[in-house]
């Protein structure tokens, strides 16, 4: 997926302070007073309970163990990320280099779960910085993309949740990320769209200035071949 001229302009667009109505997700007090073993094996019958509720045969040997695989995905995968002890550890450095220029991260693979219908948003997250003394490893980018996706997600508080945490990191406001991602919720129900796809993007520090967003936008266009 790639960003043409078109919305490049859609995206300068966006405003600067734009924020969702909520930047954390929706998550009780006592999410946590229960162990994952527990919380699999209440899942495990409330899957149960649809499936037979739907008229699916349990006994046959295709599903009989559908309701038991759907519990562990569910905790211990796609939304393993809602569990704080999951949360990546970052491996900061100091800039020896010296290196005063944005380094972007483009084309990070992006698995997540929408909240509300809960099926799959599949896309890719580019992220950039500027560092302020601190760098980061890169693969603690990645990480750190796959944590806040694997949870029920909104694409808008994903996009401020990855920027928030990579300024707390680098304790620099210069982050930005954008996403583009495809909502199957979309292209598979509903209006049936399989070629939309959602564009979010939020801007830290200096990239609120045209010239720097315009710089970022420009290098997650470039195609490069490995």
């Amino acid at each position: 997926m790639k960003l043409d001229d078109i919305l490049k302009r859609e995206l300068d667009s966006i405003d600067r302070d734009h924020l969702s109505s909520s930047q954390e997700n929706p998550i009780r007090d006592d999410a946590f007073d229960i162990s994952d073993s527990e919380k699999v094996s209440l899942i495990e019958e409330k899957v149960r309970d649809i499936l037979e509720t739907l008229g699916m045969d349990l006994k046959d040997d295709s599903i009989k163990g559908t309701p038991l695989r759907v519990a562990k995905m569910y905790v211990n995968e796609i939304f393993g990320g809602l569990n704080p002890k999951k949360k990546p550890i970052p491996s900061t450095f100091k800039n020896k280099f010296k290196y005063g220029e944005m380094l972007v991260e483009k084309n990070i693979t992006l698995y997540s779960t929408c909240e509300h219908h809960l099926l799959p948003i599949v896309g890719l997250a580019h992220v950039a910085y500027i560092s302020n003394g601190t760098v980061v490893g890169l693969s603690k980018i990645n990480r750190i993309v796959n944590y806040y996706s694997k949870r029920p997600q909104v694409q808008e508080r994903l996009t401020i949740q990855i920027v928030k945490e990579l300024q707390k990191i680098l304790n620099t406001d210069d982050v930005a990320c954008v996403i583009d991602a495809k909502h199957l919720c979309v292209n598979s129900r509903g209006i049936n769209d399989v070629n939309s796809s959602t564009v979010t993007a939020e801007f830290g520090g200096k990239f609120k200035k045209s010239k720097f967003r315009r710089d970022f936008l420009d290098y997650i266009k470039i195609e490069t071949e490995i």
